[in-house]
């Protein structure tokens, strides 16, 4: 999230790994804040940053300056040296309007870069063909998303691993290490971040259960790669 306090921290600590820009337009803590990187008007609060809730955004943001603001938060990650393997939006802000999910592929299309697609939502609710138009301009993108928003994801990540369909499935964790300034933010909800990292790194049951599965574990930039390949 580039626009997010700690990111430039982030950037220094990066040592190669798939990165993918979070493209952000919503702030939706009421303490912890973060706005535009670039003068838009449209993309602000009244109480400083980035509207809190999605509806809000919608309402007020003009779609030339959330396209700026999209780029602008591309371009910078890579000038800070990250090689982005894909983008994904922040809250499903940029891919549940069509006008906004104008912006989302037209990136997706400039950068040559894979995107994620909402999973919860299908085209019918979403009103508009938001699969078909994304690969009719060969962006690529995960046949399956597996994601909660609730806190704490190790018995719905050991339940993916078991039902596992054919295709590509990105599974999603919120690993964070446990600081006073996470407990701050998230308060209860940082006990399921905290133990999403201690079942990424450390738990033998997932690493065994991922080994029975046969599946094979790729990260965004093989999709990348494979897009860029044609």
């Amino acid at each position: 999230m580039v626009p997010a306090p700690w990111a430039r921290h982030a950037a220094m600590m990066y040592e190669g790994d798939d990165i993918g820009v979070h493209l952000t337009l919503n702030a939706e803590h009421p303490l912890y804040r973060w706005g535009p990187i670039t003068h838009s008007p449209s993309l602000l609060s009244g109480d400083g940053g980035f509207p809190r809730e999605i509806d809000d955004l919608w309402e007020h943001a003009d779609p030339t300056e959330v396209h700026r603001e999209c780029r602008a938060q591309i371009e910078r990650a890579i000038l800070w040296g990250f090689d982005v393997s894909h983008l994904t939006p922040h809250l499903t802000a940029i891919t549940l309007r069509p006008e906004f999910f104008d912006v989302y592929l037209d990136l997706a299309v400039e950068f040559a870069l894979p995107i994620r697609l909402p999973s919860t939502i299908t085209e019918d609710q979403a009103g508009f063909p938001f699969r078909r138009l994304a690969a009719d301009e060969g962006v690529v993108f995960p046949d399956h998303f597996d994601h909660d928003w609730s806190s704490g994801s190790r018995a719905r990540v050991m339940r993916a691993f078991s039902d596992l369909r054919p295709g590509v499935t990105e599974i999603h964790v919120q690993p964070a290490i446990d600081t006073e300034e996470v407990r701050s933010l998230a308060g209860e909800s940082a006990n399921g971040w905290i133990d999403d990292l201690e079942l990424m790194t450390n738990d033998h049951d997932l690493r065994e259960l991922v080994e029975r599965s046969g599946a094979v574990l790729i990260g965004y930039r093989a999709l990348r790669d494979a897009m860029r390949r044609g």
